[in-house]
């Protein structure tokens, strides 16, 4: 009895035993799989029954202050192929290329890249895509071919605005204008889901994902801009006649609202579509509003003038000599004209824009003064505004400032500006002396339509007093009402502004260009109730005048026009209405050359009121080199009358009607 009891304990003992060998052998192998070999077996489990599917987001739409579509995304597919599964390259080959416009070449070059993965075409257009998907079902493509969906962006409007909208390069990356400054948040998201299939790679339970194919984003924005497009298209259209009328090598145009600082138009010639940037030459990309820099000319003394007024260095009715040049630390410093205007008031120092009265009173606002108040009206500084490759402008260090520096400073040389900047710095003289931050995007939104950020007017100084703002938006207005800015009027509406002809800089920085010229105009209006500064900048034209008075300023006047209707701006109480003209100096000639002629050297004739036949004799009996520009009657000449230069000089003779 006990040996069969212990016959029974030991065989009990043995299968005991053997069952924890074999529950050890399982543990161990379980451990195996699931620690050493887990990873690897899960990955070949995934790949055997599903795969990855990126899910992307459009990119944020951009839209102009109306809600007009400037810039949209769709999805669209993208065709790849898996070259470890191309049985046949050749015949895969020529049954692909002509349905997605590709060389046969080009898709044997795809394939020998080898590997899983490699793109044969991106963002296909939808009849491409129809033709493709055909083949993959007729020809059984699928094992080796396949389609991802993409963001692809159209700019609906073709060229309008393209230097502020910029264009959006590979992988939805913005690379140029606001596209690129708010990158990250126009920017579309992909999301990775896993997608489980059967063995000939068909989703299972398709239904489930399908609403998850349509993902909105999380982080793509909606952008707003202060733009109006249908001020954007007024000013692009006035550009497009002034490059017929005056072939520039460029121009910019830009259009503010003064008490907010919004900018409701940007535009530049020559431009792209965005759609086909890559058909253009880079250069043609670059937004010349805010990464141009210039010497403004004449332009700039609107802000000596309001220096000098705030300093009280100078009072409207001042009495100023003119005697047609002053020399200033041994540089000659002349009117446009070349002729001396006698005794004036500074209010017609202004209206005429004479460099000799600006010199005067640059030098008696000095170095330190004269930069000061450029630095107020924010010049010497980037205004921040949501556009890449800002400029800041060049600015002379005080300390280093002779007074032939201070001297051309005041006339708006030998300091440099972004055509933003001068705008910005004209909007504060018709914002009552405050300069704001200019700004061109006005709200963000997420993709539900939250408010991300909205953005405000933001003040960044005063720059002179308020009573002295308005007596200079009286001269300004004077300089369109019956002085050099007379073209840039509008019958009915008060403007103010100041028209400029600055003499372009060589590119290495050694001198002037000799006969090339940026002509300009920037103005704001109406006097009475500002609302728009309009700012016209033409750069070398190489047709007809090049000065600021005779070809910015009518096309700010027709900018105006249009303007004033679509805006439905009333006109204005015309103050000059009813009233005798004031008399306008009349320039007098320069005293005669009194001294002794050295041989080989002449005394440049006054061609003043010449015809164009009298003048071309008199510069052939002197030995001149003689060219004319215009016609009528002479009105100026590049170089002043009375001066001693080597026979043989070429002289420029500019004529107009009488």
């Amino acid at each position: 009895m006990k040996k069969r009891r212990y016959e029974t304990q030991k065989h009990i003992t043995g299968l005991a035993m053997f069952m924890l060998f074999i529950l050890g052998i399982v543990v161990l192998r379980y451990g195996w799989l699931q620690l050493i070999q887990g990873n690897e077996l899960s990955e070949r489990m995934k790949n055997q029954v599903g795969h990855d599917y990126a899910i992307q987001s459009p990119r944020g739409a951009i839209i102009d202050r109306n809600g007009r579509e400037l810039a949209v995304s769709t999805m669209t597919k993208s065709l790849y192929v898996d070259p470890n599964h191309v049985e046949d390259p050749q015949t895969l080959a020529a049954d692909l290329a002509p349905l997605i416009e590709k060389t046969e070449q080009d898709v044997l070059d795809d394939i020998a890249v080898g590997g899983g993965f490699v793109w044969v075409k991106r963002r296909m257009e939808q009849s491409e895509y129809e033709a493709v998907r055909a083949l993959i079902k007729e020809k059984g493509y699928s094992t080796c071919l396949g389609f991802r969906d993409e963001a692809k962006r159209y700019y609906p409007n073709d060229v309008l605005a393209a230097n502020v909208l910029g264009f959006v390069g590979t992988d939805d990356k913005g690379l140029d204008g606001v596209e690129q400054a708010l990158d990250s948040l126009l920017k579309g998201e992909i999301k990775e889901k896993y997608l489980t299939t059967d063995r000939r790679d068909r989703p299972i339970l398709d239904s489930i994902f399908s609403s998850s194919r349509h993902y909105r984003g999380d982080y793509c924005k909606t952008v707003e801009l202060t733009i109006d497009s249908g001020i954007q298209f007024i000013v692009e259209q006035e550009l497009d006649r002034a490059v017929a009328e005056n072939r520039p090598k460029s121009i910019t145009c830009v259009v503010m609202n003064p008490k907010t600082g919004e900018v409701l138009a940007m535009a530049s010639r020559p431009s792209y579509n965005p759609n086909k940037f890559w058909d253009y030459k880079p250069e043609v990309w670059k937004n010349r509003a805010v990464s141009f820099i210039y010497e403004p000319g004449s332009t700039f003394k609107s802000v000596v003038a309001g220096a000098a007024l705030q300093e009280q260095v100078v009072t409207p009715n001042q009495v100023f000599v003119d005697p047609g040049y002053v020399m200033v630390s041994g540089r000659r410093i002349q009117n446009w004209s070349g002729t001396s205007f006698g005794t004036v008031t500074f209010t017609d120092v202004v209206k005429q824009s004479l460099n000799t009265g600006f010199a005067q009173v640059g030098l008696r606002l000095g170095a330190d003064k004269i930069t000061d108040y450029a630095k107020k009206f924010g010049f010497g500084e980037a205004t921040g505004i949501d556009l890449p490759a800002e400029e800041s402008g060049i600015l002379f260090d005080p300390e280093q400032m002779r007074d032939s520096d201070i001297a051309t400073m005041s006339i708006g040389q030998s300091i440099a500006v972004t055509p933003l900047q001068l705008v910005t710095a004209m909007s504060a003289i018709a914002n009552d002396g405050v300069l704001l931050k200019p700004y061109i995007v006005k709200s963000i939104r997420n993709a539900d339509g939250s408010v991300y950020e909205e953005r405000s007017p933001q003040e960044v100084r005063r720059t002179i007093e308020s009573a002295t703002d308005k007596t200079l938006i009286g001269l300004l207005e004077q300089v369109v009402a019956s002085g050099g800015g007379a073209k840039a009027g509008v019958k009915g509406y008060r403007i103010a502004g100041k028209t400029g002809t600055a003499q372009k800089i060589r590119e290495d920085g050694a001198g002037y260009m000799e006969g090339r010229y940026i002509a300009s105009f920037c103005g704001f209006a109406p006097v009475e109730d500002p609302q728009l500064t309009v700012l016209v900048m033409i750069d070398d034209p190489s047709q007809g005048n090049y000065y600021g008075g005779q070809i910015a300023a009518p096309v700010a006047s027709r900018i105006f026009s249009q303007l004033f209707r679509y805006m439905r701006i009333a006109p204005s109480s015309d103050p000059f209405a009813g009233m005798e003209p004031p008399k306008t100096p009349q320039p007098k000639p320069i005293k005669g050359y009194e001294g002794v002629v050295p041989e080989g050297m002449i005394v440049m004739p006054d061609f003043t009121g010449k015809s164009l036949r009298e003048a071309a004799r008199i510069a052939s009996d002197k030995g001149l080199s003689f060219e004319s520009e215009g016609s009528g009657f002479a009105s100026g000449q590049s170089i002043p009358p009375n001066t001693l230069v080597d026979q043989g000089r070429s002289i420029v003779v500019y004529f107009k009607p009488e």
